[in-house]
């Protein structure tokens, strides 16, 4: 039998609705802001004050513009290497830590977790970090990218508690079967964990395509450069030497406009067609770390 709606609830899902919607505007506002004027006109563009609601004329010639500079595709390919590589360094690791850690009979468990979460709240800084970096030879490498990072404790602490969630008499029966702990982790824990480890992979990936700040510590060879360093160079430092082939005279900072908001774009659109694919994964793997043991 439905129940009986009040007016109290009706008002009630007014409001939510009334809120949900404009912070639906106020999200999806600057990414559309940045779309259309990345295909408008440069000149017209220029000349237009107030809300971009729509593209001023259309026009790719930043995009090409973009595309044409050799540092993008450089950013691009160095980018994936990160991404790949830097994602799978971080996935295993904190799988294997994340399964040591759930054993009930781990000889000082608590301890090391203590210390795990200790480091959530303090750390030694930046600079004794890029020591560090420095003294184990990383400088100038793509290794400096992938190394310090290579495990969040927030992200083991969310996995830790998905495997602990698991059903011990799963594992007794395997041990029973004669299984040994890296059967029970592939056959057992990691299929049943399958949102959490989608999460995981959706956070480290996301980390190293958005990661600059550790790139501009770290990295000097321009060649080893990820995409968001070289959009930051773009949009902070210059754009004439991409306007050269596009626009002469008053154009030039017309379109260096245009080429700015494109190269967003350009980095932006590909780390957000992953989202769609693990959507379904996201609410659920992120409760996890909510569930008290």
């Amino acid at each position: 039998m439905a129940m009986k709606r009040t007016k109290g609830d009706i008002v009630f899902d007014t409001i939510n609705i009334f809120i949900m919607l404009i912070l639906i505007v106020i999200t999806i506002y600057p990414l559309l802001h940045v779309v259309f004027a990345s295909v408008s006109d440069a000149n017209l563009l220029q000349r237009h004050r107030g809300l971009l609601l729509h593209p001023y004329g259309f026009d790719l010639s930043a995009f090409k513009s973009v595309f044409d500079n050799p540092m993008i595709s450089i950013g691009y390919m160095n980018t994936i290497v990160y991404l790949v590589v830097g994602t799978a360094i971080n996935v295993i690791l904190t799988t294997f830590g994340a399964y040591a850690l759930s054993r009930r009979n781990l000889l000082l468990g608590k301890y090391i977790m203590f210390g795990i979460v200790f480091t959530m709240l303090f750390s030694g800084g930046m600079i004794p970090t890029y020591l560090l970096v420095k003294d184990l030879g990383l400088i100038n490498s793509r290794w400096a990218l992938m190394i310090p990072n290579a495990m969040s404790a927030w992200n083991l602490v969310i996995m830790r508690t998905s495997f602990r969630a698991v059903s011990p008499s799963l594992e007794e029966s395997a041990k029973i079967d004669g299984a040994n702990d890296f059967t029970i982790l592939f056959r057992i824990f990691i299929p049943l964990s399958l949102p959490v480890l989608s999460v995981m992979i959706l956070f480290y990936g996301v980390g190293h395509w958005n990661s600059w700040f550790s790139a501009m510590l770290y990295i000097r060879n321009r060649d080893l450069y990820p995409l968001q360093l070289v959009l930051r160079e773009i949009l902070l430092i210059s754009t004439s030497d991409m306007t050269t082939t596009a626009a002469a005279g008053d154009n030039k900072a017309n379109i260096g406009e245009t080429i700015k908001y494109a190269t967003i774009v350009a980095a932006t659109v590909p780390i957000l067609c992953v989202y769609p694919f693990l959507q379904k994964y996201f609410v659920k793997g992120v409760m996890v770390g909510a569930i008290k043991e």
